[in-house]
């Protein structure tokens, strides 16, 4: 999943696609790089952020999904917690609803269900705003892998069909560094349950904490791709990332190295298996 930030105040890219032209384009070059998925927001959810009207948000994003599906058939998710927002994406051509605050909108349950289309279920322990104001946990894992359970179970009670229900731990939202890699390290332990895992931990400021001069986001590629290597051996079925390329790249290779052997004769190891991501219907 390719992150295309059409803000002007996102943490790492704000403002290098604000404008419609060059988000585009931007698309475009995460679609040849390899992506699978572009994910369109229109809202900053870095900490400490406030967000921009509605109005502002469709703005942003609408013109973009539409003029994406125009000449691609990549999925396009909608990255908002915004039902309006989801419902004009929706309807513009986005198949999947990414929302960081899990749909806890009002109206965001049911909107999802009328939808009928792929959602992403994010853990956030308040808002962009707040989320990072000394967040406590007793025990971080089970206590988000409970949350992200419920709120799964809500959307399939809501009529969100149930093939269509991702969830994300939620790295960086509401969470320090010690939380981030207690949830990085059991992975597994998501991945194995009822729900496939979506992973968008990319460039984010943990990597900071553990590599002191990662000041800015772009030097955080090795961060990156280290996070999302361990979220794909762990089984998470999607990564969220900025580098496409450089991500797409070691995953091919990491999965090759553990790849069972060819049978004799056999010119090629058989590919690895896509992910298939539900796409919106109606």
């Amino acid at each position: 999943m390719g992150v295309l930030n059409a803000t002007p105040d996102s943490f790492s890219d704000g403002g290098r696609y604000h404008q419609l032209d060059a988000a585009l384009a931007q698309g475009r070059a995460l679609i040849a790089a390899g992506a699978d998925i572009l994910d369109v927001g229109g809202e900053s959810t870095r900490p400490g952020s406030r967000p921009p009207d509605e109005e502002e948000e469709l703005r942003r994003t609408i013109p973009l999904i539409e003029a994406l599906r125009a000449e691609t058939d990549t999925p396009v998710s909608i990255d908002t917690r915004r039902p309006g927002v989801a419902r004009a994406a929706v309807r513009a051509g986005a198949a999947i609803w990414n929302d960081v605050s899990g749909l806890s909108e009002r109206g965001a349950l049911e909107t999802a269900a009328s939808l009928n289309c792929g959602v992403v279920i994010t853990h956030m322990r308040g808002d962009p705003a707040t989320m990072q104001v000394a967040p406590r946990y007793g025990d971080v894992v089970d206590e988000v892998l409970d949350a992200l359970n419920a709120r799964a179970a809500a959307a399939l009670a809501a009529g969100v069909p149930e093939d269509g229900i991702y969830i994300d731990p939620g790295v960086g939202f509401g969470k320090t560094l010690a939380h981030n890699l207690e949830l990085l390290r059991a992975l597994d332990r998501f991945a194995a349950g009822r729900w496939p895992v979506v992973l968008g931990a990319s460039r984010k400021s943990f990597i900071l904490g553990l590599v002191p001069g990662a000041v800015d986001p772009l030097d955080r590629l090795g961060g990156s791709i280290a996070v999302a290597l361990a979220g794909a051996r762990a089984g998470c079925r999607i990564v969220r990332v900025h580098d496409v390329r450089e991500t797409a790249q070691a995953l091919k290779v990491d999965a090759a190295i553990g790849a069972p052997r060819p049978v004799r004769g056999a010119p090629h190891a058989p590919p690895a298996r896509r992910s298939r991501v539900r796409p919106a219907r109606g």
